[in-house]
């Protein structure tokens, strides 16, 4: 089973997650990035804002064609209780993805509250079918059996 691993990473949290998922269930790793990066403060003030109203911001690149992938994993940092607008910007970038399956995952610093929930629905109307959803906190990240709980997930579902 094919999969597509696609992610944004802000600080190098999330794509640590991604980079050991590829490394234990193969596929190919898509990394997301803005057109134009946030500093610092931007990060915190504008990119946070427009995560709330979950906006999309202009990303690279700017089409994800899956249609050659049976799986979709998609993985996002938290900010303001939200998917980055980067991520939302790559759910609906999305191509060939009708009839897919994913497993999103959110890396935060304590709460991804509705995160999921809301990438669950934009993804869905896609035509996609999340079969399995992880938070992985700032603890939970650095802990190996955690970690494992989500690659276990994936190669469950590509496995079947």
């Amino acid at each position: 089973m094919k999969t597509s691993i696609i992610y944004h990473s802000y600080s190098g949290i999330t794509r640590g997650i991604a980079e050991k998922i590829q490394k234990a269930c193969g596929g190919d790793l898509v990394e997301v990035k803005l057109r134009q990066n946030y500093s610092s403060l931007t990060a915190y003030t504008l990119g946070c804002y427009r995560a709330m109203k979950e906006e999309c911001d202009p990303i690279e690149p700017e089409t994800i064609d899956v249609s050659a992938s049976d799986l979709v994993v998609i993985g996002t940092p938290v900010w303001a209780f939200k998917a980055t607008p980067a991520i939302n910007a790559a759910i609906a970038a999305l191509k060939g993805c009708e009839g897919k399956k994913a497993v999103i995952f959110a890396t935060c610093g304590g709460s991804a509250k509705d995160t999921l929930l809301i990438l669950k629905k934009a993804l869905e109307a896609k035509g996609v079918t999340a079969v399995g959803q992880f938070v992985l906190t700032k603890k939970e990240v650095g802990d190996e059996q955690k970690v494992k709980v989500l690659i276990d997930s994936i190669n469950a579902v590509k496995n079947r």
